[in-house]
């Protein structure tokens, strides 16, 4: 069954559901404007998913072809996937912000064999052991790979700008850390409901009610450049703290207040986060090994090959904090590298 809510102030949500993920939906938001809709993200591309998001559009009072725009928070395949089909369907223009249009042209244009060879390195580099390793080597004669022909974005998403939505105040405020090009859009009008605040924050997947956003390394198999993505994540947090919306509208779960609040919280899970790991770190461990003992929402034996993957990433940008800090460091003539807390 199609879910809408109304928000108020002509803004609607439309759940999309995201195929076999716990996380279930993403909330596809439909913004009125004095040109037709203007969709924030736009779910996963899957036919169901597509029927629900139609189905959604008409209970909303407008339809797929009425579509004027759709702004993607981030490049993920749960909010960009239906981009193309919105475009196709209507003639929308499609924003999103440089630093993730970049990696979708870089994934439109990189051999799925380039990715599976830079996955086994990067694995490898990280002390993964060979079993699991062995996958994607054998993986590398494969002609496709899921989530490499996302939909080319026709507009720039420009921090500090008001975006194209006639009759509305929509402000991109760039927020890195979940990917380099994450925004969030700040609806600089009074809530409807009058609640206390600077208008509403469609926060992407960058500010959650009860979950914490996956923040792993910035991937690009072309660019050895040394990022720090927990560092733009927590800068981000701080960010939109200060902006105080009255509610923030999420990409899942639901909408919330207390910002503010919520970031601060944020911040605490990420620092405690950081002094466990610095406990763990008394001994020499590599990235996969600290991602072994790290403590994750089930053991580590019963995680899938694939979120594996992105708990060593996690577990690498934690290390990459630390380094950047000066509490841990590499250790001279490791290798696979092993770190360890000064």
């Amino acid at each position: 069954m199609t879910k809408t809510f109304d928000h108020g102030g002509g803004v609607r949500s439309v759940q999309v559901p995201i195929p076999d993920n716990p996380l279930g939906h993403t909330l596809v938001y439909v913004v009125d404007t004095g040109r037709g809709p203007v969709l924030v993200d736009t779910g996963w591309d899957d036919p169901a998913s597509w029927d629900v998001l139609v189905a959604g559009l008409a209970a909303c009072g407008t339809g797929a072809s009425e579509v004027y725009g759709v702004v993607v928070t981030h490049h993920h395949p749960d909010h960009h996937g239906l981009s193309a089909r919105v475009r196709e369907a209507s003639g929308a223009w499609v924003a999103m912000h440089e630093a993730d249009a970049a990696i979708v042209r870089r994934a439109r244009e990189t051999r799925p064999e380039r990715w599976y060879a830079y996955m086994a390195d990067k694995l490898a580099a990280a002390g993964a052991p060979e079993e699991h390793i062995a996958p994607l080597r054998g993986a590398r004669g494969r002609r496709t790979l899921p989530g490499l022909s996302p939909a080319l974005p026709d507009r720039d998403v420009v921090p500090g700008e008001l975006l194209d939505l006639p009759g509305r105040r929509l402000r991109a405020v760039w927020t890195p850390g979940h990917t380099p090009g994450h925004v969030c859009l700040h609806l600089e009008e009074d809530h409807p409901a009058r609640l206390a605040g600077r208008g509403r924050l469609f926060s992407g997947d960058h500010l959650l009610p009860e979950i914490t956003p996956h923040i792993g390394l910035y991937e690009d198999p072309d660019d050895a450049t040394v990022t720090d993505p927990l560092g733009d994540y927590l800068d981000s947090l701080e960010r939109v703290g200060r902006l105080t919306p009255a509610e923030v509208l999420p990409a899942h779960q639901y909408a919330f207040t207390d910002a503010p609040g919520r970031v601060r919280q944020l911040l605490d899970h990420h620092e405690q986060r950081l002094a466990g790991l610095l406990a763990l770190l008394r001994e020499p461990l590599t990235p996969w090994q600290l991602a072994e003992r790290m403590e994750w929402n089930r053991p580590w034996a019963d995680i899938p090959y694939g979120s594996r993957n992105i708990a060593v990433s996690e577990a690498e940008s934690h290390l990459r904090r630390l380094v950047k800090q000066g509490r841990a460091e590499p250790l001279a003539g490791s290798e696979p590298v092993a770190y360890v807390a000064v």
